[in-house]
């Protein structure tokens, strides 16, 4: 590994990725580590040059106040501490320290260089990924959102034909998206692509699961006993690549800080998942994640296409999907993403969707009282999607999108607008 490292261990902080993101804006690369690694697991990561104890308001864990291993103070390696005021490092803060004393840290007490970037990141696992795999093939699974194609284009880089992709259709993408998927990556990138519609499967399984925790689950491992039913049919299939990234770890939980929601990259595997895993992009966040894109030549639409969950509509149709507020719910999305395009905020706003509630409101159709569909629209922006903002859109626009949906989608006679943050909310509903 090229890059020199800072690691960060979680103590409790809400703040560690502030303080990861803040160091690698410097040039140097930064990972979060659990409290309690030993000195060896520490010295076997590549390149530390500093450690960082950094406390928090999640310090007590089952009433006990945690710490790290006395011998990591013995362990030769530049170390300060911060909201931790029971460490034994010599140098402490009693609270998040400004910039300057980060980089002074960094800089002149670890003598840390500043050369984190793109090129050397890839160069890194470009080495990384050979070395796991050999000469076996990984099979990885495509929806053509910017994680799973920037995984791609990494894994050709390193390892070409060895990667096969299989686009699974599990009848929660987004209108038309599945044969966009196939266009792209099969006609115009010549992967190796293997498509499986597996609607039916899945919807299947879903039925009067309103759990969104249990339907992440469901959605994540019947992912993967569609890839292993398609491996089986192929040789030397030993490796699955995911486009999990850090915030998705990060989310699903960790010692010292709780679950927000499972991934299905992350919580959803099944405990005899059969084959190893080739997660090269874990370690980004999400512009980082754009930025490595970028360097690997894919082209800006695909780069900073909006990012899509991999539970699909199955999130976004809250509590247990049907089949009638499911295709309510996809055509609302198509008409609100035709639309963001057209005033140009397709380019402007980070991630923006609808959700449809399960349950009916009353309203007028035809002259006669009627139920429908209730359909909220969220447009937020952010940078690492650990915090994100509202799009305040322009009322005329917002007055043609609920005119649009609510004479094309028959079913649905109200459409709100989502108006929380992040943090309280998430950026999804489940």
């Amino acid at each position: 590994m090229k890059q020199d490292m800072i690691v960060i261990l979680d103590l409790g902080s809400t703040e560690n990725t502030v303080i990861a993101r803040q160091i690698r804006d410097m040039g140097v690369y930064t990972e979060i580590q659990p409290h309690d690694i030993t000195t060896e697991e520490l010295k076997a990561l590549p390149n530390v040059k500093g450690v960082i104890l950094n406390g928090g308001e999640n310090r007590v864990v089952d009433g006990v106040t945690i710490d790290v291993l006395d011998e990591l103070y013995t362990a030769g390696i530049p170390m300060i501490s911060i909201d931790y005021p029971t460490s034994k490092c010599a140098v402490k803060y009693d609270s998040m320290p400004d910039e300057a004393a980060i980089k002074a840290f960094v800089f002149d007490e670890c003598k840390a260089e500043a050369n984190w970037n793109m090129k050397n990141f890839i160069e890194d696992q470009v080495e990384i990924i050979r070395r796991q795999v050999g000469d076996k093939k990984v099979l990885l699974a495509l929806s053509g959102g910017v994680d799973s194609s920037v995984v791609a284009a990494l894994l050709i880089k390193a390892i070409g034909k060895q990667l096969v992709c299989v686009h699974v259709n599990h009848g929660l993408m987004r209108k038309n998206e599945s044969e966009s998927v196939v266009e792209i990556f099969r006609n115009k990138l010549d992967a190796n692509l293997v498509y499986v519609d597996a609607t039916e499967r899945f919807l299947t399984k879903l039925e009067n699961v309103a759990d969104p925790e249990q339907k992440r689950k469901i959605i994540g491992s019947e992912f993967i006993r569609v890839f292993e039913e398609e491996a089986r049919k192929l040789e030397g299939i030993d490796f699955l690549g995911q486009g999990t990234i850090y915030p998705d770890i990060i989310e699903s939980g960790t010692k010292t800080a709780k679950v927000v929601k499972s991934h299905h990259n992350v919580g959803g595997l099944p405990e005899d998942l059969q084959f190893e895993l080739v997660e090269p992009l874990a370690q980004l966040f999400k512009d980082e994640v754009r930025a490595c894109g970028v360097e690997l030549g894919l082209p800006a639409e695909m780069v900073y296409r909006q990012p899509f969950p991999g539970p699909g509509l199955g999130v976004r149709c809250l509590g247990a999907i049907t089949r009638d507020r499911l295709e309510a719910l996809r055509e609302a999305d198509a008409i609100l993403r035709e639309e963001f395009a057209k005033a140009g905020l397709d380019k402007k706003v980070w991630q923006y969707f609808t959700v449809v509630p399960d349950f009916k409101a009353v309203g007028v159709r035809n002259h006669e009282r009627s139920m429908g569909y209730m359909v909220v629209i969220r447009a937020v922006n952010t940078i690492d999607a650990m915090t994100a903002t509202i799009e305040r859109i322009d009322y005329d626009i917002l007055e043609k999108i609920v005119d649009r949906i609510t004479a094309e989608v028959p079913s649905v006679n109200r459409v709100c607008y989502e108006l929380t943050k992040k943090p309280v909310a998430t950026i999804e509903f489940e």
